[in-house]
């Protein structure tokens, strides 16, 4: 391609093997006791402590973002009470 040649050059990289390595490398970081399902079980106990206790007009606007998509419900939709 000459300097006056506007076409693209076209090229591909593979990252898969350092996406793997990228993966081990967390894994072994978070360590042999990491249990991803009490993780789990902690940030939706988080997320119901945040929303709980709302006033009414805090939880009109919270049912509004869950209807919007913009965060996640409790399935109906409500914060915790």
């Amino acid at each position: 391609m000459s300097p006056r040649d506007p076409s693209p050059t076209v090229f591909s990289v593979d990252l898969s093997a350092h996406e793997m390595l990228r993966r081990t490398h967390v894994l072994a970081a978070l360590g042999p006791d990491w249990d991803p399902v009490a993780a789990l079980r902690g940030e939706e106990e988080a997320h119901r402590l945040l929303y709980s206790g709302l006033d009414a007009e805090q939880q009109r606007i919270y049912d509004e973002l869950v209807s919007a998509g913009v965060l996640p419900g409790d399935g109906d939709g409500r914060a915790a009470p």
